[in-house]
């Protein structure tokens, strides 16, 4: 179960962005909840009305948990490139999600048909990656996309390629997220 604080810090970073008044205070954050420091791998995922308004996040752990929510929460509300930056009129009908993304491990398979036995729905997140194209699903895509067969066949177009990219055997990634969501208005900014 993630804390509620990461909500807390995600909605704070995306108000600071239209009221410098709303601050974070990352070595007090950094005291009450030492886990923040450490090394970690969000995503931060905005709806609206229930459909998709921004998503951006960060697949390997390359800074601090704090960080890296905090640049993801920013970028998904004002920096997805599929949206327009976000609007205060929007908030009572947005919710925030934050994924924390376990460390990606290779998915040893020999085939597509074995890459479908291998693959966990509603679990696992997959990162495809080939010749330089890279895409990623996390875990909750399955809520849309039921059947691993259609799942990867999506993922290698968003990849930027086409389902014929498994006869290549690209590499494929398994990962985890934990994660917590709240609707926007219902979050207690810092």
């Amino acid at each position: 179960m993630l804390d509620p604080i990461l909500l807390q810090i995600a909605k704070t970073a995306i108000l600071h962005e239209f009221n410098n008044s709303y601050t974070l205070d990352k070595e007090s954050l950094f005291r009450d909840y030492p886990f923040l420091k450490k090394e970690g791998a969000t995503f931060v995922t905005i709806e609206h009305s229930h459909h998709l308004r921004g998503c951006i996040g960060s697949i390997i752990a390359h800074r601090s948990l704090y960080d890296d929510l905090v640049q993801n929460a920013v970028s998904a509300a004002f920096h997805d490139p599929r949206f327009h930056p976000l609007n205060e009129r929007e908030f009572p009908n947005i919710s925030l999600e934050v994924s924390v993304l376990s460390k990606p491990e290779i998915l040893e398979y020999d085939d597509f048909d074995d890459l479908l036995t291998k693959v966990n729905p509603d679990i696992d997140g997959l990162i495809l990656n080939h010749n330089g194209h890279q895409g990623t699903f996390l875990p909750q895509v399955w809520e849309q996309i039921k059947s691993p067969k259609e799942f990867l066949e999506h993922l290698s177009i968003k990849a930027g390629l086409t389902p014929l990219v498994y006869q290549e055997h690209p590499i494929i990634y398994r990962y985890h997220v934990d994660a917590i969501e709240k609707k926007f208005d219902d979050i207690l900014s810092l």
